[in-house]
C-alpha cells in the first residue's frame, strides 16, 4: 500500500487536496469507508455482488460531488447518504425484490475483514457474524437500516435521524425494537438441534456469545 495510507489525514484535507489536483488520493477514501458503505448495502439485503456494484457507483458518484461536501456533517455521513440513495435509486429502477440474505462464504468475505491468526478465533467471529446476518435480514427494512446505522457503521443517533429523516427519538424506538426482534430471530431460526449440527464443537459457546453481544447493544 502507498505511503499515503500512513499519514493521519482528516477525510476534508483528503477531499481539498483531491479538488486540487491530488487525485490518487482519493484511495485513502476508498479504502476508509469500503466497510461503510458495504455494510449499507447488505442493511438493504443487497447481494455481496449488487453490494459491491453500489459501493463503486457511490465512491464514483462522490468523487464526481467532491466540491459540494462543505464539512457541515461528517464525510462518513455524507458518503453513506450517497450510497443509501444509490440503494433506493436501484431498487425504483429495477423494481428490485428483497431477496432472503445467504451466508457469505469464505471465497466472499467483505473487504474489510481483518485477517486473525488464531483459527478458532476466525470461526467463532464468522459463524457469530453469518447467524446475526441471517437473523437480521429477516427484520423489516426500517429496523435492520437503523441497526445498521447505529450499531454496525456506529453513527451517531442524530446522523441517523438526519439520513433516514426521523426524529431521534424514532430512531431509539426503532433500535430497540430491532434489537429485540434480532434476538427472537436467532432464538426462533436456531434450536438446539440445528445448532449442534452446524458446528458440534462451538454450539452452546456460539449460542451464548451471540446472545451475551446482542445483549450489551
Amino acid at each position: 500500500m502507498m505511503e499515503l495510507q500512513n499519514k493521519e489525514l482528516s477525510e476534508f484535507e483528503i477531499v481539498q487536496r483531491v479538488i486540487s489536483g491530488e487525485k490518487a488520493l482519493y484511495e485513502l477514501i476508498v479504502r476508509r469507508f469500503n466497510p461503510h458503505l458495504y455494510k449499507v448495502g447488505r442493511a438493504y439485503n443487497y447481494n455481496h455482488e449488487d453490494t459491491q456494484d453500489l459501493m463503486q457507483d457511490s465512491f464514483v458518484d462522490a468523487y464526481k460531488n467532491l466540491a459540494q461536501f462543505e464539512n457541515r456533517s461528517s464525510f462518513k455521513t455524507w458518503i453513506i447518504r450517497i450510497m443509501m440513495n444509490n440503494c433506493y435509486q436501484k431498487r425504483e429502477k429495477f423494481s428490485f425484490k428483497n431477496e432472503t440474505s445467504q451466508l457469505i462464504h469464505e471465497n466472499d468475505l467483505p473487504m474489510f475483514t481483518k485477517s486473525n491468526t488464531d483459527t478458532n478465533a476466525a470461526i467463532h467471529q464468522r459463524e457469530i457474524a453469518q447467524i446475526i446476518e441471517t437473523a437480521l435480514a429477516k427484520i423489516p427494512e426500517n429496523y435492520r437500516v437503523v441497526f445498521s446505522l447505529r450499531e454496525i457503521n456506529e453513527l451517531s443517533v442524530v446522523e441517523t435521524a438526519y439520513l433516514l429523516g426521523i426524529s431521534p427519538t424514532n430512531v431509539k424506538v426503532r433500535l430497540n425494537r430491532a434489537k429485540s426482534m434480532l434476538r427472537d430471530e436467532i432464538e426462533k431460526s436456531y434450536s438446539a438441534k440445528e445448532m449442534f449440527e452446524f458446528n458440534a464443537i462451538y454450539c452452546n459457546a456460539i449460542t451464548t456469545r451471540v446472545m451475551n453481544a446482542i445483549d450489551e447493544l
